[in-house]
């Protein structure tokens, strides 16, 4: 049996999509998960980069692209009324109701996900919808405590460490697959695909030196 680790920010929606479509997706391999939330703000700051939402064109487009993937999977979506929004509450949130030592279950990263991405639209950050999620998932841990957010940056610090750059990230035996569009090759790692075996994956990042970019004046 392998164990994956499925990096996330409730804000994607290519995490939630890739969360809801994992089952599926795995069918018939034998894998264990375990969730890990990490704030995918820190990420982008670390490698320099702005969010989807952050660029106007790209933002139209991933979000065409994700109605599109959602219909053509059969998921229920709807956008927030806000986005992006501020995560934190639900990050932490999702780490409190781990227990101590360990990482959230599947039916808690559940909640959170469709807490976002399954509400009619509506805002995701809002007062008195966090404090409903809380009152339903009861977590054993203070999600102000700064216990929780040390929990949140070692995670976030410690997927930087391992090369993640964007949610969803999964890592299997040191190997990282990003994206919604990733599960099909993980499922191919779970099977033994040789492809995987043979150099091809090393070879594929092979460095190859080119132009360097410089900025315009």
């Amino acid at each position: 049996m392998k164990h994956l680790r499925f990096y996330f920010d409730p804000i994607s929606p290519y995490a939630a999509l890739a969360f809801e479509r994992l089952p599926e997706a795995l069918a018939g391999c034998s894998y264990s998960v375990e969730y890990r939330p990490i704030l995918f703000a820190a990420l982008l700051h670390a490698v320099g980069q702005k969010g989807p939402a952050e660029i106007e064109h790209k933002r139209q487009w991933t979000f065409r692209q994700i109605a599109w993937s959602a219909h053509k999977l059969g998921i229920p979506m709807q956008v927030p009324a806000q986005h992006p929004f501020n995560p934190l509450p639900l990050l932490r949130l999702a780490w409190a109701s781990a227990p101590a030592g360990g990482t959230p279950n599947r039916l808690t990263v559940e909640k959170i996900f469709r807490h976002v991405w399954r509400a009619q639209g509506a805002d995701a950050a809002s007062p008195e919808r966090l404090a409903a999620l809380a009152q339903e998932l009861n977590p054993p841990r203070d999600p102000a405590s700064e216990e929780i957010k040390e929990n949140l940056r070692d995670a976030s610090e410690q997927a930087l460490k391992l090369g993640v750059f964007g949610v969803p990230t999964i890592e299997v035996d040191g190997k990282l697959f990003w994206g919604l569009d990733a599960l099909e090759m993980v499922a191919a790692y779970l099977r033994g695909d040789p492809w995987f075996e043979q150099g091809d994956w090393e070879a594929a990042a092979r460095a190859r030196p080119g132009v360097v970019r410089r900025a315009m004046h």
